[in-house]
């Protein structure tokens, strides 16, 4: 078989656009017998789909790339593993003794859930330079930041993303919205302002809620 190329970034993982049956899916068709045994995604599509989690999917889809243990000729199917003998699966062609043990893939920190849809052709690069209009809240809803205003003088946001100028939740949500999107984007604490918070306007491990719209993209 042909090593598979990867399908998704890390980020694009993290959203609604990839699905659980999308990654099981993908592994089940190009991971060895071994490697859905040990990852515990054997058994019948549907089944899997049901009682994984998508975290724990992100990371065996990264681990797969990392230690290349790709499916073979003469591999078993995902939903044939469950009837066959161990010394079926043990003495695969493919198996290899000692096989390195791959870093575990950070996990995004962040959902995006689409309010308005944009054209879902053109994506922010790192180093691009973005316009963006938001409003910033707690989970209480509080808000404790926004450029959206009904008077005259409001400006929309404009810096470079992927950079570091804003939290990194922020800057990993907008490299995976299309031009003229709107989205609901939650980011945990690691990826906002942690355990310092911001003084009078952020408690510290504060999750946050963003109401984004990216309006132009250079």
């Amino acid at each position: 078989m042909t090593e598979p190329t990867r399908q998704w970034s890390t980020e694009e993982l993290a959203t609604d656009a990839v699905s659980k049956k999308d990654i099981v899916s993908f592994l089940q068709e190009n991971s060895s017998s071994s490697y859905l045994i040990e990852h515990k995604l054997n058994g019948k599509f549907a089944n899997v789909v049901k009682t994984a989690k998508k975290d724990a999917l992100i990371v065996a889809y990264n681990a797969l790339f990392a230690t290349k243990q790709f499916k073979v000729e003469g591999d078993l199917d995902a939903a044939d593993l469950t009837k066959a003998k161990p010394d079926a699966v043990s003495s695969s062609a493919h198996e290899v003794k000692e096989a390195p043990v791959a870093a575990e893939a950070e996990i995004p920190k962040f959902r995006k859930e689409t309010i308005k849809k944009g054209n879902k052709t053109t994506f922010p690069k790192k180093g691009d330079t973005v316009t963006v209009w938001y409003t910033g809240m707690l989970e209480d809803g509080t808000i404790f930041d926004t450029n959206v205003s009904i008077k005259k003088k409001a400006q929309p946001l404009r810096f470079k993303v992927g950079v570091g100028k804003v939290v990194r939740g922020f800057d990993e949500a907008l490299l995976v919205m299309s031009k003229g999107e709107k989205a609901k984007v939650t980011i945990e604490p690691e990826w906002a302002y942690g355990k310092k918070g911001i003084e009078g306007k952020i408690p510290p491990n504060s999750t946050l809620i963003f109401e984004i719209e990216l309006t132009i993209i250079e």
